[in-house]
């Protein structure tokens, strides 16, 4: 990314210094016949003329982005040009410190910053502006430019996943209903045109056959891929010190309900595709991002940068957009479904057959710090947010918290069987 600036030059107040310390030696000397004074006040006046007589052409400012192999740390390179002797870059990092440094035209700086969360980082914002005479002369400041990471979630590995209650697929790892290849053990058939000879269980034939001629087959169950929908609630983002709520403290935040919601968006579009399963992102902000429903790695790879690039939405508004979902799917709600938008959302689709998992993604929270009225609005916050996770496990949504302990609740989940009408049992 590159910016350059288009403004004119302007004198620095140390110029307006030089000269009027040039003008009081000179005076002094003259009053007090003093020539060394006066040679004093003579290296000032030539650097005041210096600085009118030059002019600061404008500094251009790259900013690249460097692989990392680091986790938790990004790093960019700061480039500015070469047309000025000296130059003076202001360089912000992650929206919170702030340094000024000088260098040579043509220099490279490296500049590192530690992600204390997952998801849309700016890392670096820089501008910059070349200096002539010795600082005399101010160039064009360049316009600010930035660069924004996409810092990864760190996903445990879940090894059993829930499925769709319709498996709709031809290939896959999973047990379908209907008949086909690959599977268990179905039922004895008798021999249709279009069977294949080699299915023919000859001991079956001699043992149950009903007329001379008559040919038994063994049929076995076909297997079929599942579709997994993630869906994110990108609309708030609460950490862990409820003292930082409503500000954007993230330093002293802890981990936040949208780490969380990152985290499980990977685990789960992981375990999906490892298993053979379609997978499908989308979060429920207005404008927000969508990948369609796809499988295998490369397909993986763009759902994991849509989870990593998705950030708080910033909308107020308590509508959310209900994205399509494929026709049998499991959908997983990852919210802290506080203001009922989200709840609504997947009971909808649970009213229509789908299997809903409900997410609960908000963590631990630390009460340090809390006045006495806040605590007991929070209490009231948790008691709403409470009964409508209620609601959603009467309604026959699926409710997990994501937590510590991710494997133990996914592993319920994977056990539970629905039926096509969507009842479990």
């Amino acid at each position: 990314m590159t910016v350059s600036a288009s403004s004119s030059s302007r004198l620095s107040p140390a110029v307006l210094v030089g000269a009027v310390g040039a003008v009081t030696a000179a005076v002094a000397g003259l009053l007090f016949g003093r020539v060394d004074v006066i040679a004093v006040g003579l290296p000032l006046a030539l650097w005041v003329a210096h600085a009118f007589s030059v002019d600061a052409s404008a500094v251009d400012v790259e900013i690249d982005k460097r692989t990392s192999g680091e986790p938790g740390w990004v790093h960019d390179d700061i480039r500015v040009g070469r047309a000025a002797e000296i130059v003076e870059v202001s360089v912000v990092q992650s929206d919170r410190r702030r340094r000024r440094v000088f260098v040579a035209g043509g220099a490279r700086l490296r500049a590192s910053s530690r992600a204390l969360h997952s998801g849309p980082l700016r890392s670096v914002e820089a501008a910059a502006r070349a200096l002539a005479a010795d600082g005399g002369r101010l160039g064009p400041p360049s316009a600010s430019v930035a660069v924004v990471h996409a810092v990864p979630a760190v996903a445990p590995r879940l090894t059993r996943m829930p499925v769709a209650p319709r498996l709709t697929g031809l290939h896959g790892s999973h047990e379908g209903v209907k008949p086909g290849q690959g599977g268990d053990f179905r039922d004895i058939h008798p021999f249709a045109p279009g069977d294949e000879l080699r299915r023919v269980d000859w001991k079956a034939t001699a043992r149950a056959a009903r007329r001379p001629g008559e040919l038994l087959i063994r049929r076995t169950n076909a297997l079929s891929d599942a579709s997994a929908v993630v869906v994110m609630d990108t609309a708030d983002d609460f950490g862990s010190v409820v003292s930082t709520w409503g500000t954007t403290d993230l330093r002293r935040s802890g981990v936040t309900s949208l780490d969380h919601a990152r985290s499980a968006a990977r685990a789960i579009a992981e375990a999906a595709v490892a298993q053979g399963d379609r997978i499908a992102f989308h979060t429920l902000a207005v404008d927000g991002r969508t990948v369609r429903s796809g499988g295998g790695s490369r397909h993986l790879a763009r759902v994991l940068s849509a989870i990593a690039s998705s950030g708080r939405a910033g909308d107020d508004a308590r509508f959310r957009r209900t994205p399509p979902v494929p026709h049998g799917s499991i959908i997983h709600v990852l919210s802290v479904f506080f203001d009922g938008a989200a709840a609504e959302i997947a009971l909808r689709w649970r009213a229509v057959g789908h299997r809903v998992v409900a997410v609960d993604v908000l963590p631990e929270l630390d009460l340090h710090r809390l006045s006495l009225q806040r605590e007991l609005a929070l209490q009231v916050l948790l008691a709403e947010r409470q009964d409508m996770l209620r609601r959603l496990e009467e309604s026959g949504v699926e409710v997990v918290r994501w937590d510590a302990e991710h494997s133990t609740g996914w592993a319920a989940l994977s056990r539970v069987r629905m039926r096509a009408g969507g009842a479990s049992r």
